[in-house]
């Protein structure tokens, strides 16, 4: 079972690696990059004159293929890594008697984007390179939270017998967000708002992309192993 586990995590953080990096150099990287010329001052939004406008438009990916290869690198190994947990869980929910199915992984997939991606994005939204926030300590720690609290809301909505269990896991959900996560007081952006919304926008886009397919992927080697 272990080994069926681990290959199928495996299996599926490459096929997820190799296509959500595909979709990250084709919506992402590039607004990474424009957002890297306001960060070094190549341009200026809100300059001497006060004017509110700015050159838009990314710069090409260049040939800085260490880079590149480092982004396809760390998607290999988060989408390996979160892979690991997904088909785990899978495999404990189908011990309790819960159907799987590639279908129903497409599920589990959304379920990990809205607990490890979205409900953190609520609070500490994707930023652009140059953007000065909170102290890093303080908003990692919420970070965790709420990704452990939406977790195992969004487990005892799904999985809870009664209405009760769902009503505490909705409020487990809810409970990050009325703390609040860590920010400044004050705004100190260097960059065009609208270049900041699109990143946020498809950062988030491309990540539910990558765990919807993480979870078919997931779903579908898992069974196919367990078949064998």
């Amino acid at each position: 079972m272990l080994k069926n586990l681990a290959s199928s995590a495996v299996l599926a953080g490459v096929l997820t690696c190799l296509i959500a990096s595909a979709l990250q150099f084709a919506f992402v990287i590039p607004l990474v990059l424009e957002g890297e010329l306001y960060e070094t001052g190549a341009r200026i939004h809100f300059p001497v004159d006060g004017s509110p406008q700015s050159d838009a438009g990314a710069p090409a990916l260049g040939t800085d293929w260490g880079r590149h290869m480092m982004t396809v690198g760390f998607n290999f190994v988060s989408f390996t890594a979160y892979g690991m947990i997904l088909v785990a869980a899978m495999a404990f929910a189908a011990l309790k008697g819960v159907e799987l199915t590639p279908r129903k992984g497409l599920l589990w997939g959304m379920a990990g984007f809205i607990v490890v991606q979205l409900a953190p994005a609520l609070g500490l939204p994707p930023e652009l390179p140059g953007t000065i926030g909170a102290e890093i300590l303080p908003r990692q720690i919420w970070w965790a939270g709420t990704i452990l609290a939406s977790a195992v809301g969004l487990g005892l909505i799904a999985f809870g017998q009664g209405a009760l269990l769902a009503v505490v896991g909705a409020l487990l959900m809810l409970l990050p967000h009325a703390i609040g996560a860590p920010h400044l007081d004050t705004y100190f952006g260097v960059s065009a708002p609208e270049l900041s919304a699109e990143f946020a926008t498809r950062s988030l886009g491309v990540a539910a992309a990558g765990w919807v397919l993480l979870g078919f992927f997931s779903a579908l080697f898992y069974t196919r192993a367990e078949e064998v």
